[in-house]
């Protein structure tokens, strides 16, 4: 598996059997995964850790570019939940593109509907069994909506939520395209989870 140069929360990376989790990294089924979204570096083996270390920086350092952009009709976005009700959930978006590069200067409002949440089987999703408040999500613009907020869709399988906190306030990890599992627990929670990219 090659080392990618920028990740999301819950990519994988590399294997435990030849490199060692570092900051912003987690283990899950052997396989280190990122914790935070940002570049991803390896540091050579040393006396304290035999196999290279894979350590992420946080994508709000000083070197992350902000941008005054304005998102988009087919942008990638990422965003944070910070409502839900029964027929939509209130997203900031807080980067574009897939691995959130281009980071705002201030977060943009969109909506997400109950509709524009899965491709498949729209009429039994339930929006809160898909997002909770403070997840992080990928999504893609689908309307500069109105002069409050955009709408976006996580309907493809690469959009969904790609970093949550379980009830419990342990970080959790994906388990399958509708469940996500704490790292340090054995809670399950149900979400839209995005395939990672």
């Amino acid at each position: 598996m090659a080392i990618p140069n920028f990740a999301l929360p819950g990519d994988s990376l590399a294997s435990t059997s030849t490199n060692t989790p570092s900051t912003g990294s987690h283990v899950f089924n052997s396989t280190i995964h990122a914790s935070l979204a940002g570049p991803v570096t390896s540091a050579a083996p040393s006396k304290k850790t035999p196999s290279p270390t894979i350590s992420i920086s946080s994508s709000t350092s000083a070197s992350t570019s902000y941008t005054a952009a304005l998102p988009s009709v087919s942008d990638i976005v990422l965003g944070r939940i910070t409502r839900t009700n029964p027929r939509q959930a209130t997203l900031d978006i807080l980067a574009l593109g897939a691995t959130g590069t281009q980071v705002l200067r201030e977060p943009f409002s969109a909506i997400i509907r109950q509709q524009d949440i899965r491709a498949t089987e729209v009429d039994k999703v339930k929006v809160n069994e898909s997002f909770r408040v403070g997840d992080i999500v990928r999504a893609v613009v689908i309307s500069l909506g109105d002069e409050r907020s955009y709408f976006a869709s996580t309907a493809k399988n690469e959009f969904g939520v790609v970093l949550a906190v379980s009830e419990g306030g342990e970080q959790m990890v994906p388990l399958s395209w509708k469940e996500m599992k704490e790292v340090n627990g054995a809670r399950t929670e149900l979400r839209k989870v995005a395939k990672p990219v």
